[in-house]
């Protein structure tokens, strides 16, 4: 039987990192310093260096690093936020949770990306924010973006993208606002939920950090109300370890990319039958290497047969999900991000995967396709 190949490996990634994992653990275990503290504060330094940033704040998720910028841009009832309709679900969930409407326009065919045209369209003299996502690890368009959010603020969803550049520079300092995830399966993923927000504003990354305390400031004073969005001691730890890695596996992951570029361009395929993502910019992380394909289910039924793992990001777009029915959308509004919804299929492209089964999912998907 030929072995599986995971869509991503990270017990053979942890393996060659046990030894300082474990040693992180019984730092933190002995020290006691469970909540925020010097671990955290550590980890942060390390951020900002490595980013070139001037504040890096840790939060508990990329989930609460979305929400926690909303709320310290003061956004509410009454305010629009205009997004992508084809991104996690989070996107597009924390703005509905503070009450504002999300706004969504459609993204671009090759990138997935966020149009700036359909932003500036969508825009209104209610739209408080506009977050354009980072997606699969491509940075998107961050000044068109910033120019059609006008007065708007750009907030920079980097969930699937730390470590990209953009114009030769690393993402989190390109936006007064950046948001980030350290979800285990992202390029820096902790071994639990982990979030940060970095921003060159002095008085935003103030207001986050109160903000991530419930408001408080000192201690049982509330000037305002926040949450709990703290980033967890042992996560700071875990990542500090992983950190000095980072830019390794993201060369082993444009290796990957490159390995499949060549293969499929080498294949003659037509673009309905496989498209490949483009980098538009030297700096793509490739948090995912995802093809476009008019037999997406019968070439995923093909991969699973032969053992090798994908997924589908994603298989429905935001506008036309449940809870956002109200907003009014219908099928045919958003036609780019629907069309994705139906093609787009994830492959291994970790910084484990081997030459040999890399060829071996490359030579699998062009057999599929050539039938």
């Amino acid at each position: 039987m030929t072995d599986p190949i995971p869509l991503l490996d990270l017990a053979a990634q942890h393996q060659t990192l046990e030894g300082q994992l474990r040693a992180a653990f019984d730092r933190v275990l002995g020290h006691g310093g469970f909540i925020l503290g010097k671990e955290v504060a550590a980890f942060e330094a390390a951020v900002a260096a490595h980013l070139g940033v001037d504040h890096a704040i840790g939060v508990s998720s990329g989930t609460d690093a979305l929400l926690v910028a909303l709320m310290a841009l003061d956004i509410g009832p009454g305010d629009e936020v205009v997004t992508t309709p084809f991104s996690f679900f989070a996107t597009a969930g924390v703005i509905s949770r503070l009450g504002a409407t999300p706004v969504f326009a459609d993204i671009d065919p090759e990138t997935f990306n966020l149009r700036p045209e359909a932003v500036a369209a969508a825009r209104t003299a209610k739209t408080k924010a506009v977050i354009g996502v980072d997606l699969f690890g491509q940075p998107c368009d961050i000044e068109a973006l910033r120019d059609a959010a006008g007065p708007a603020t750009f907030v920079e969803d980097a969930a699937q993208s730390f470590g990209a550049s953009y114009r030769s520079e690393r993402l989190g300092g390109h936006a007064p606002l950046v948001c980030f995830s350290f979800f285990p399966a992202k390029n820096l993923g902790g071994l639990g939920d982990g979030g940060m927000v970095t921003t060159p504003d002095e008085e935003l990354a103030t207001k986050i950090r109160r903000l991530r305390l419930h408001g408080s400031h000192p201690k049982y004073f509330h000037a305002m109300i926040g949450g709990n969005f703290r980033l967890d001691a042992l996560q700071a730890a875990f990542l500090n370890v992983k950190l000095p890695h980072l830019e390794g596996w993201i060369a082993a992951r444009r290796a990957n990319a490159d390995y499949y570029d060549g293969r499929f361009a080498d294949a003659g395929l037509p673009p309905e039958r496989l498209r490949t993502p483009p980098r538009r910019h030297e700096g793509h992380s490739y948090n995912q290497y995802v093809i476009r394909t008019d037999r997406r289910d019968e070439l995923r039924d093909a991969l699973s047969e032969a053992g090798i793992s994908t997924a589908i990001y994603y298989p429905r777009p935001l506008h036309m999900q449940e809870c956002f029915a109200d907003l009014g959308y219908s099928e045919g509004d958003l036609p780019v991000a629907e069309k994705a919804c139906d093609e787009v299929l994830a492959i291994p492209v970790g910084p484990n995967l081997t030459e040999a089964n890399r060829a071996r999912v490359a030579s699998t998907i062009i057999t599929a396709l050539e039938r």
